[in-house]
């Protein structure tokens, strides 16, 4: 079984993009709902939350662990493959080296939540992948964005002004690729597609992580096709999401209603 994680919804982008590819693959989805957001938490919290999710979804039968969470990845990936040093733990990171080499104008920027935009793992991927060849990199914090997502208002002419407002001087600086530094923000695709349109591509990583999976998955991804889902609160939202956020057709996998996890 693959088990994979964020804080809320935000990596069911990249759990939909692993049924895609892995068809016959038994998946489950954990979402931290009692902690969401990450993004404001401390690197400290994020590790321990990360290392108890992780714990519960290997005594759960997962051998292969996706944290499809930015800010996750950036705080803790490493401490849990420390954790669980048998088992195949796959991260996910902002696509600056995709974006670094395909951007005509030699700037680009990254939209993140506010712990991701100021950690390490950011800054050694953009200072190798995109400093060293010459690419400018402008790091945007996105505050609330993830929270927006969780609410699932994914639009309004409120948001869409203050969406408009942050991503018009990374524009007009030049930037031809914005990196999509958080899965959640996958979810506001549709409303940053118009905004950039002629100037810039968005670019995210959900297809790169799911081909990855694909690598290391080995038996797991061989199974019945099932998916479970699990949240530490409000797990109905999880099943109510999916439509909201275009994955309906997650819903034949859908194996019985979220669970909720208390002991996390």
């Amino acid at each position: 079984m693959i088990g994979a994680f964020d804080s809320g919804l935000g990596g069911l982008s990249v759990l939909a993009a692993i049924a895609r590819v892995l068809p016959r693959a038994d998946l489950v989805y954990l979402a931290d709902t009692a902690h969401v957001p990450y993004g404001d938490k401390t690197d400290d919290f994020i590790r321990g939350r990360v290392l108890a999710i992780g714990r519960h979804l290997v005594a759960a039968g997962c051998t292969t662990l996706v944290a499809a969470c930015n800010t996750a990845t950036a705080a803790a990936v490493q401490a849990l493959r420390d954790d669980q040093p048998g088992i195949a733990v796959v991260g996910i990171e902002p696509g600056v080296k995709p974006a670094a080499v395909t951007s005509r104008s030699r700037r680009i920027a990254v939209l993140a939540t506010e712990s991701t935009a100021s950690s390490a793992r950011l800054k050694h991927l953009i200072d190798t992948h995109a400093t060293g060849a010459g690419v400018f990199v402008q790091v945007e914090p996105c505050p609330g964005w993830a929270t927006r997502v969780e609410m699932l208002q994914l639009d309004g002419p409120e948001f869409a002004a203050e969406v408009a407002a942050r991503i018009a001087p990374l524009l007009d600086a030049g930037a031809d690729r914005l990196v999509l530094g958080c899965t959640h923000y996958a979810f506001l695709a549709d409303l940053l597609r118009p905004l950039v349109a002629g100037r810039a591509e968005l670019v995210e990583v959900a297809d790169a992580v799911a081909r990855e999976v694909v690598r290391r998955a080995g038996t797991a991804a061989h199974g019945s096709g099932r998916i479970r889902l699990h949240a530490t609160a409000r797990p109905e939202r999880l099943h109510a999401a999916l439509p909201a956020l275009g994955l309906g057709m997650l819903m034949p996998r859908i194996d019985g209603p979220a669970l909720l996890i208390r002991h996390l």
